[in-house]
């Protein structure tokens, strides 16, 4: 047979040169720029199927209320009488932050002691405070930087600086998801996101079929809630002939190009058909007794709320709920209304979302997560001619996130700010920190849950990150 390379391809001269050896070092090529997972890892290709973690988890999927713009620490979950005293008056230990800001701004509002565990948390939490011993607040986060972009970045895929995989990503890669009729990743958003924002819920370099599925929960009709979950063309029939015969064709195309990027699309298309019978009963809260649905509220976040609970009930492993994205928690000024009217939107839909997950059995391996991508200050921030505003700037230095639910010690606090609520001064935690507990209670070393791209073995935690035993059950 002649040898012919003009006529062939660029993969098979290098399959027929120097006894295929020049195909061996395309593939190691391909699988460092992320054509394929690294040896022994999940999964190859965006594999969806459950998969074992590396040893047995406390919890089984996350659900991460995510309050978009920094909720203040300090009028939350994090009391600080200091500032009554120092009210109006300069504190001794003022940090610079992104914006001038000037004396002591005591908090608004009450703190009291819920529980047997006497956890302090704020009027405007009070509902959610009912579940205070089921509750660790760990009150000694610390983020990179006071600005919005690279802190989202961070909190939701752990780099400030580059888009990599979100939390949820690393998720199902790692467990795979127990329902292949739903998506594995929802991230649902009211009132749309801002193009930046989509980052948050990203794959990146790893295979497509990990990312998170975007749903705007504002409308109650099905069919609106999730866009073209039907077909106006086709029926079921057609449209699996129709998948089929594009299987083939990228069986075709793959056997001469691989291609993870052409895995995970089809993928989806499969993902999609299938979710046109399942997702219109997950979706369709009026199924659920009028006693739930009152439980969580009529709003928006409430039922946003109750879609996320009906998705882990049926095999979803990460739902983030975003809170914040039309109004933010991103009070310069006002403060007192504005943190008032969110946390007034979201404090009875999470107090019923616990108490439906205990309901249903399910709250000992759901992992719930609370927080913002950082705090506010506790001095009042200044506006153009010096005086206050009544706002909080950004506050990186020091704030809270809690956990609740699947091997989480409730009732318990880790950490601490200094006595104005500035700066972390107990047992400092990072994100890489608060990542690295989160897989530990799924069953993950953070350490060992890699992926090899661009010629290094990637994780959601860097090189960084410490579990945080103490809130450990």
């Amino acid at each position: 047979m002649v040898f012919d390379p003009i006529n062939l391809g660029r993969r098979e001269v290098l399959r027929r040169s120097a006894m295929g050896l020049g195909a061996l070092g395309l593939a190691d090529i391909l699988k460092g720029e992320g054509a394929a997972a690294s040896p022994g890892s999940p999964a190859d290709a965006g594999d969806l199927s459950p998969r074992a973690p590396h040893f047995p988890g406390k919890a089984k999927r996350v659900v991460h209320f995510f309050l978009n713009g920094g909720p203040s620490h300090v009028d939350t979950f994090d009391p600080k009488p200091a500032l009554a005293k120092y009210d109006g008056k300069p504190i001794p230990n003022s940090l610079t932050t992104e914006r001038k800001t000037g004396a002591a701004f005591a908090s608004p509002f009450k703190f009291r002691r819920y529980g047997e565990s006497g956890l302090e948390i704020s009027e405007l939490f009070a509902r959610t405070a009912e579940h205070a011993d089921d509750i660790a607040v760990i009150r000694s986060m610390v983020a990179q930087v006071p600005n919005h972009e690279p802190s989202l970045m961070l909190m939701n895929c752990g780099d400030s600086v580059m888009a990599r995989p979100s939390v949820g990503a690393w998720i199902l890669y790692g467990l795979g998801t127990e329902n292949q009729n739903l998506p594995g990743f929802v991230a649902m958003c009211p009132s749309g996101y801002p193009v930046k924002d989509a980052e948050n819920w990203n794959s990146g370099f790893l295979p497509g079929a990990y990312q998170g599925t975007y749903i705007d929960p504002q409308s109650t009709d099905v069919d609106k809630l999730i866009e073209n979950i039907r077909s106006p063309h086709a029926d079921r029939a057609i449209q699996r002939r129709q998948l089929d015969l594009l299987r083939r064709l990228a069986a075709g195309h793959r056997a001469e190009r691989p291609d993870a990027r052409l895995d995970a699309r089809i993928q989806s298309f499969e993902t999609a058909f299938r979710m046109q019978m399942e997702a219109a009963d997950a979706f369709d809260v009026t199924r659920e007794p009028e006693a739930v649905r009152a439980m969580y509220g009529e709003g928006v976040h409430g039922r946003q709320t109750l879609i996320a609970r009906r998705l882990l009930e049926r095999g979803v492993r990460y739902v983030q709920l975003w809170h914040g994205a039309g109004q933010p928690w991103d009070d310069h000024a006002n403060l007192v209304p504005h943190h008032r009217a969110l946390a007034g939107e979201i404090d009875g839909p999470i107090a019923a979302l616990i108490a439906d997950l205990k309901r249903l059995g399910m709250f000992e391996d759901t992992l719930v997560v609370w927080g913002g991508e950082f705090g506010r200050t506790p001095t009042v921030e200044l506006d153009g001619s010096g005086k206050s505003a009544l706002g909080r700037d950004h506050n990186h230095y020091g704030f809270s996130v809690w956990m609740a639910g699947g091997g989480v010690k409730g009732g318990t606090i880790h950490g601490a700010t200094d006595e104005f609520g500035f700066q972390a001064v107990e047992d400092p935690t990072s994100v890489h920190d608060l990542h690295a507990t989160i897989l530990h209670l799924l069953g993950f070393d953070h350490e060992r849950l890699t992926y090899r791209y661009a010629g290094r073995d990637f994780r959601l935690t860097d090189v960084h990150g410490k579990v945080v035993k103490s809130i450990l059950a």
